[in-house]
C-alpha cells in the first residue's frame, strides 16, 4: 500500500475528503490529508506557516502526491507543492480525468 498527501485548492475540500474516502477504501491508498479549519475562520500567519510546514512533511513522508486539480484548476500553492514533490523524486497523481465518484 503507498502514501499519498493529498494536495489541492481548499476551494475543493469537500471533494478533497470524499476522494480520500474513495481512494483508501476502494484504491488501498493511504492517504494523508490537508488540515480542514473550521468554517469561518481565518487561520493567522503563524498557524498557516505551521500549517504548510506540516504538509510538506506530509509530502516527505509520503511516496508521492494526489493532486486534486478540478476541472483542471492548479492554484499558486499547489503547484509549489507540485515543484516540491517533484524535486524529490515522489510520484505525482493528477485527479482530473480520473474514475472517482464525487456527490458533487
Amino acid at each position: 500500500m503507498k502514501t499519498y498527501t493529498i494536495c489541492g485548492s481548499m476551494r475543493f475540500k469537500k471533494q478533497m475528503k470524499e476522494i480520500a474516502y474513495y481512494l483508501e477504501t476502494a484504491k488501498e491508498f493511504n492517504i494523508l490529508q490537508c488540515v480542514y479549519c473550521k468554517e469561518n475562520t481565518i487561520p493567522t500567519a503563524k498557524e498557516l506557516a505551521r500549517l504548510k510546514d506540516s504538509h510538506y512533511k506530509k509530502i516527505d513522508l509520503s511516496d508521492g502526491i494526489y493532486v486534486v486539480n478540478i476541472n483542471g484548476y492548479i492554484g499558486e500553492s499547489v503547484q509549489e507543492e507540485i515543484e516540491y514533490a517533484k524535486k524529490r523524486g515522489k510520484e505525482i497523481i493528477y485527479h482530473c480525468n480520473r474514475e472517482v465518484p464525487l456527490n458533487e
